[in-house]
């Protein structure tokens, strides 16, 4: 009886696990089942058949969930395939020695670390466990693609933002950029909503229209 009650115990401890680590224990395999009536299902189902995102099971993403901002890093750095691979280090580095609140044994470390030393700005005092705002997912996304696909600097024509009193100076550009480059669009009434949490729906759909935008210049760049 205590055998059956342990494994049991074992079993539960397991799904607890997996539910806390944002569903990065499970691998690409079928589409997930409850993104039915979600806008860009099919993007969300084409990162998870790439093995670039992941669900708390296999066949659940939870879209409507709130992405946390370990999540949110976690979406760039495995999205964007960020590694270490073409950095020396004389020493491996560690997250707790970058960032004041992400400990070295975390699920999510190895993505801070690989952001971190691919160019991404996250601020040093950034808290993991809170959720993460549109407009600083944006932030940091950017600033990812733009170190992968080493874009250029460019000159645009901003678009008229309806709430741009609500942006966070800082993120302005990078912003304005994420439209140009048709990572964001804004709502139906010209709003961004910069502070509003984002989802996993959302935050994946951003992921897939940034790899969208590289793969164009990547064939763009083939082709001349």
């Amino acid at each position: 009886m205590d055998m059956k009650k342990n494994a049991i115990s074992a079993i539960a401890a397991v799904m607890l696990l997996s539910f806390s680590l944002g569903g990065q224990m499970f691998a690409a395999g079928s589409s997930f089942k409850d993104i039915g009536s979600v806008t860009g299902k099919d993007k969300i189902n084409s990162l998870k058949a790439q093995g670039l995102i992941k669900g708390i099971s296999d066949t659940q993403f939870l879209p409507a969930s709130t992405v946390t901002t370990a999540q949110g890093i976690q979406f760039i750095s495995g999205g964007l395939q960020l590694s270490l691979a073409a950095i020396d280090f004389n020493k491996a580095p560690v997250a707790s020695s970058i960032f004041s609140k992400v400990k070295d044994n975390a699920w999510y470390a190895e993505a801070f670390i690989n952001a971190h030393y691919n160019g991404v700005d996250i601020p040093a005092d950034i808290d993991p466990a809170k959720p993460i705002t549109k407009e600083l997912f944006t932030n940091l996304l950017i600033q990812g693609v733009e170190k992968v696909g080493n874009l250029p600097m460019i000159n645009i024509v901003p678009v008229d933002i309806a709430d741009a009193d609500a942006l966070d100076p800082s993120y302005q550009g990078s912003i304005q950029r994420s439209l140009k480059y048709n990572i964001n669009t804004l709502d139906a009434s010209g709003k961004f909503n910069p502070k509003s949490q984002l989802t996993r729906a959302e935050a994946a759909v951003m992921l897939y229209n940034a790899l969208e935008y590289l793969n164009s210049r990547s064939d763009a760049a083939t082709q001349n």
